[in-house]
Formats: structure tokens, sequence, C-alpha cells
């Protein structure tokens, strides 16, 4: 089986997306945000960095996080963070019976996807496009109209900091909006 690589630049600002196991819809429960919050507070207290943007769907998260100027090392702060969360869901060393044998032997519960999907941010417009991305992804998904109509999203946090208009991905009025990039395979691709 090839090794997967990631890209590790010291101080660089990375998409990431990470998603439940089987898709499970564990963040529909409010209490799951907040063990959710807490596990990123507590990480962030042992090793730093900047929580750019984030939005919390049923089942899979996007953040944009960027890194100290002479760290490169988000993949352990992903690990941290899922672990963290998994011991306040599911408390310490509480593997349920139905894990398989093989999570099993990587002391995996069934709370997370193993992997995470990463892209290190090019440029500005890499970073507008990815921002966009994680920003309209609520009303991709069909949970809402309008992206302003999302709780769980830093979208808001933009709108005060004048990023972003107030009215930006809003359809209330019957506007049909789409933003230039609608998947991941858009952002890939530079469109």
């Amino acid at each position: 089986m090839p090794e997967y690589r990631r890209a590790n630049i010291p101080g660089s600002s990375i998409f990431l997306t990470l998603i439940t196991y089987q898709r499970e819809k564990l963040f529909l429960v409010p209490e799951n945000i907040d063990r959710l919050r807490q596990a990123c507070n507590l990480m962030m207290a042992e090793k730093p960095f900047t929580i750019d943007a984030a939005v919390i769907l049923p089942e899979h998260i996007h953040f944009l996080w960027t890194l100290p100027p002479d760290d490169r090392d988000y993949s352990y702060r992903v690990g941290r963070m899922k672990v963290l969360f998994t011991r306040a869901l599911r408390g310490v060393n509480n593997l349920p019976e139905n894990v398989c044998e093989s999570r099993k032997k990587h002391r995996e519960s069934n709370v997370w996807q193993r992997r995470f999907y990463e892209h290190t941010i090019r440029d500005e417009f890499d970073l507008r496009k990815h921002l966009d991305y994680l920003h309209f992804n609520p009303v991709k998904h069909g949970l809402v109209k309008c992206v302003h109509d999302w709780q769980y999203s830093s979208f808001h946090r933009g709108v005060k900091r004048g990023e972003y208009d107030a009215q930006w991905g809003c359809q209330c009025s019957g506007n049909i909006f789409t933003p230039a990039v609608t998947s991941l395979i858009d952002l890939e691709m530079g469109e």
C-alpha cells in the first residue's frame, strides 16, 4: 500500500474536512457541538494556532486553520482534537462493542472516519475560494436556504469583521445565488 504524504509547510493555512464515522449526524446534538468546541479549545491551549473559519454540519466539519510561523504539524492537531472530542463523547477507553477489529487494532472508536481531507492554501484567491466553499456548505447540503441562517458557521464573524456582506449567499427573497465554487473537485481543479 502506498504511503500517503501530506504537505507540511511551516506557518501555512490549511483547509480541512473531517467526517464522522459512517456519516453519523453527531452534530445535530447541540451538546456535541459544545464538546467539539471544548476539544478545540483544549487542543489550541496545548499547541496554539488560529481557526480562521469553520462550519459544523451534522456529519462533517470544515476548518481553515493557520499554523504558527515555525510550526507545520496540523496532523497532530487534527488527531488530538478527534481524541479529545471522542473522550468527551464516549469516556476514556470506552470503545463500543460494535467496533470492527481493524478499528480496535488502531485504537479507534466509531466516532470519526480514519482519515481527513486537507489542502494547503496557495494564495489569496485560493483562500477566498475555500472560505466561500466553507461558508456556503450548509446551503449546498440543503440545510438552510441562506448562509446567514446557519448558526454553526464563522460566516457571522466574517460579517461583523466586514469580510462578507450580510446578504452574501442569501436566497431569502427568491434570489438565485451560486458561488463560483460548489465542490471540492471545483476547488482542486482551479474553477
